[in-house]
C-alpha cells in the first residue's frame, strides 16, 4: 500500500516536519496526485506552471527540444525531488522545457495558493521552501559559471573540482552517465570521452566508468584560470 507521508518525508520541503504536521498539511490543502505511465508527458514546454510537483515514485526527466529534432535531458529526478518551484511565483510562469515520466511514476501537485497557505501556517515548511529556492539559485550560478568557460577541458575541470569539494575525496563518484555529462556540458559523448582521455594522458586524472581520480590537483585548478 502506498504510504504518502513516508514518500513526502523524502522531500526537502518536509524536512523536520512531524507526521502530524504533514497530515495537517494534507488535510488543509487541495493537493492532487497524478499517476503517469512510461514516456507520458507531464508538462509541455510553454504550459502554464500554477503548481509545484513533488516526485513520489518513479523517475522523471526535464527535456529540451530543438528544431533539429534533438532532445537534451536537462535534469533527471526521482523520489523526493521537486520541479516548478522557481516558476510558480514568477511573472513568466510557464515551463521552459518538457517534463516526461521515464517510467511509471506518481507526482503530487501543490498549487501556489496552497504553498502560501502552508508557509503561513508552518514556519518549518517556509524555511524549507526558502532553502529549496536558495539551492536552485546556487545551482544556476554554478551552471552559468560552467557555461562561461571556453573549452570542454575547463568545464570538466570545474565539474571535477565541484565534486571534489562535495565528496572530499581525490577519487570522486560520478553522479551522471556519460550521456548526461555530455548534455550537461553542451557537447557530444565522443567529444567528452576524447577530452577525458586527453586529460588522463596529460597526467591530470584517471577514470573508470563511475569514478574520476585526481592525479594533479594544482594543474587541474590552473586550467580554470
Amino acid at each position: 500500500m502506498f504510504d504518502l507521508k513516508r514518500a513526502l518525508s523524502e522531500c526537502q520541503l518536509f524536512n523536520n516536519l512531524t507526521d502530524i504536521e504533514i497530515s495537517e498539511m494534507l488535510v488543509n490543502t487541495r493537493y492532487r496526485i497524478n499517476d503517469f505511465s512510461k514516456d507520458q508527458v507531464i508538462a509541455i514546454e510553454g504550459d502554464p506552471a500554477h503548481s509545484i510537483g513533488i516526485v513520489l515514485e518513479g523517475n522523471i526527466e526535464v527535456q529540451k527540444s530543438y528544431p533539429s529534432g534533438r532532445n537534451v535531458t536537462i535534469k533527471r529526478m526521482s523520489q523526493g525531488d521537486i520541479f516548478g518551484e522557481s516558476l510558480v511565483f514568477s511573472k513568466q510562469n510557464s515551463y521552459p522545457a518538457t517534463v516526461i515520466s521515464v517510467n511509471r511514476s506518481k507526482v503530487l501537485f501543490l498549487s501556489k495558493e496552497d504553498i502560501l497557505k502552508t508557509c503561513s501556517a508552518n514556519k518549518k515548511f517556509l524555511f524549507n521552501f526558502m532553502g529549496v529556492l536558495s539551492n536552485r539559485i546556487l545551482m544556476l550560478n554554478e551552471k552559468l559559471k560552467s557555461l562561461s568557460y571556453q573549452t570542454i577541458r575547463q568545464q570538466i575541470a570545474d565539474f571535477i573540482m565541484q565534486e571534489f569539494r562535495k565528496q572530499k575525496s581525490g577519487t570522486i563518484s560520478i553522479p551522471l552517465s556519460r550521456k548526461e555529462m555530455a548534455e550537461h556540458f553542451g557537447t557530444t559523448r565522443p567529444s567528452l570521452s576524447r577530452e577525458l582521455v586527453n586529460m588522463k594522458r596529460d597526467g591530470l586524472i584517471d577514470f573508470t566508468r563511475d569514478t574520476i581520480t585526481i592525479k594533479n590537483l594544482d594543474a587541474l585548478e590552473d586550467i580554470l584560470f
